[in-house]
């Protein structure tokens, strides 16, 4: 069959990876891998002119073959994409992108991470986009400045978090280039942009942004939604669903408090499972026992619940850097899967780790979470496209499987221990909590006869959540800092539930069958992903 759409989209990223080349080492691309992007208003820009120029070309394409699913999904998909960070840029919000998880900085420090040092040419590649830091870091603070002329800012709570973080990167680019083999002063040059972008936020753009709210209001909540979704979800609507998974998900947890502590509460079970529950000393010996997980998962589902092929059976558990954001996190395969899918857990500094809460979340951000998903996508990627295969990922989508994924270890009999399958309702319980607080603070919806606020949401969320106080605080800026992208956790989980049920009801269906068609699709929004599982 023709490839008008998919081939229109795999140009759209080979241009895309030449503007950002970060994109193309997240990729596996060999383009520009010893420069940086340009980060500055021009480079953003080049890119907006770039998203213009591929939506002309769709609709000089036509309309795709309804008979041709790969082709109608991708047309659709980069359509919403390319719209949708064009309603983004509209609102300003690249002028204002200062938070802890999703923000340039963060991209280019996560991105170094991946880039392979194994040769000579490869660390000279390296070496060269940490000389280029400076100035990628000027045209960001460009950009920031631009913001500032524009009156569009960051919160303050926002913008001393990322000073806050900054503060240990400076020696983490030193510890970084030694490990990777480079000449000595190769991060000297990034070690110091590191300190001026951490003085320019706080002396020059902090003191603009007093009196900046924290919650975004409701044509940026919306307009943000859409990026992270791929739908127009109905904000109220979902944090009244919200209230309901709520109380069920805290039904069952009651239940199960009761069998690990007889009298107890939800969190007050929680917290005896943190001395009295099973614990792994030292950070060696739990990325160890992390990558056990995953390895007997893979054991135990192959060939009964998944058919994965030899490139997917490969998956690492990784430590993340410091200064990261407190949440684990997955960085998948590139296409060529010459760097396999990862796993990293930021460890804040333990060396304790107890496991209740990790096993689900294992679950959920490798096997048979984010690593089945991903690299099931990279694998398909000839058939479908690199934009359906990685650069048009939707948040919903994607996280929507990982959640997914963990609901399907219990039904699957995997947490029978009571003390893992609490850190699963825990999982649960949290990404509705993300819902109810997410909404209601960028909307400043009430609760209990008052508006939500940044301090009211982070006391429910210590009272519904078992995780710690440094990772609940990180949370929070984290929502604050990317409004709507917390929401998509349960709203994709939603979809695939429903496209399952509505699957399931057809003559013959297979699970396991279901689950590799669906995994195979590439990326979808919201608006097409119900409808794309049930006709599967």
């Amino acid at each position: 069959m023709a490839r008008t759409f998919r081939d229109l989209a795999d140009a759209h990223v080979a241009a895309h990876a030449e503007l950002d080349p970060l994109l193309a080492t997240s990729l596996g691309l060999p383009t520009g891998q010893d420069r940086l992007p340009d980060l500055s208003p021009a480079g953003d820009e080049a890119l907006a002119a770039l998203e213009q120029e591929t939506l002309r070309a769709l609709d000089a394409a036509g309309t795709p073959d309804d008979e041709d699913g790969d082709e109608r999904r991708c047309a659709r998909l980069l359509r919403e994409r390319l719209t949708s960070a064009q309603g983004t840029r509209a609102l300003g919000e690249h002028l204002r992108n200062v938070q802890i998880l999703f923000g340039p900085v963060q991209d280019l420090r996560t991105v170094l991470t991946l880039m392979p040092t194994d040769t000579p040419a490869q660390r000279a590649d390296l070496t060269a986009r940490l000389a280029a830091v400076p100035e990628a870091f000027a045209g960001y603070t460009a950009t920031l400045r631009e913001g500032i002329a524009r009156g569009l800012l960051a919160a303050p709570r926002q913008v001393d978090a990322v000073v806050d973080q900054l503060g240990p990167w400076a020696g983490w680019f030193g510890d970084f280039a030694a490990e990777a083999g480079l000449p000595d002063g190769s991060a000297d040059a990034a070690a110091a942009a590191v300190v001026e972008l951490r003085d320019f936020l706080a002396r020059e753009y902090r003191p603009h942004t007093d009196g900046v709210r924290d919650g975004v209001g409701e044509e940026r909540y919306r307009a943000a939604v859409r990026r992270w979704n791929g739908a127009d979800a109905d904000p109220r609507e979902a944090y009244d669903w919200a209230w309901t998974e709520f109380h069920r998900v805290y039904a069952e947890q009651t239940v199960l408090a009761e069998q690990i502590l007889p009298g107890a509460t939800p969190r007050e079970a929680m917290t005896h499972l943190e001395t009295h529950g099973e614990v792994v000393e030292g950070v060696a010996a739990v990325r160890e026992r992390l990558q056990g997980i995953m390895d007997s998962t893979i054991a135990a589902l192959q060939g009964t619940h998944v058919d994965l092929a030899p490139p997917l059976l490969r998956v690492e558990a990784m430590i993340a850097p410091e200064g990261s954001a407190a949440a684990p996190y997955y960085t998948q395969p590139s296409l060529d899967f010459a760097r396999p899918g990862r796993t990293w857990l930021p460890t804040l500094g333990r060396d304790r780790f107890p496991m209740w809460d990790l096993v689900s979340t294992w679950y959920h951000e490798g096997v048979p979470g984010h690593h089945l998903q991903l690299a099931q996508w990279a694998l398909c990627s000839d058939r479908l496209s690199s934009f359906q295969a990685s650069a048009g990922m939707v948040s919903a989508n994607i996280e929507g499987w990982a959640l997914y994924a963990e609901r399907l270890m219990d039904e699957l009999g995997f947490l029978v221990d009571p003390g893992e399958r609490m850190g699963y309702l825990d999982a649960q319980m949290m990404r509705i909590v993300r819902v109810i607080i997410d909404i209601g603070m960028h909307l400043e919806l009430e609760y209990e006869g008052a508006p939500w606020t940044p301090e009211r949401a982070r006391e429910f969320f210590g009272a519904h959540c078992g995780r710690d106080a440094a990772f609940l605080d990180s949370e929070l800026l984290r929502y604050l800092g990317g409004p709507g992208q917390a929401i998509s956790y349960k709203l994709g989980e939603r979809a695939w539930l429903a496209g399952r049920a509505a699957a399931s009801r057809k003559p013959g269906f297979d699970l396991k069958a279901w689950h590799m068609a669906a995994l195979s699709q590439g990326s979808l929004g919201l608006d097409d992903l119900e409808a794309e599982l049930a006709a599967l």
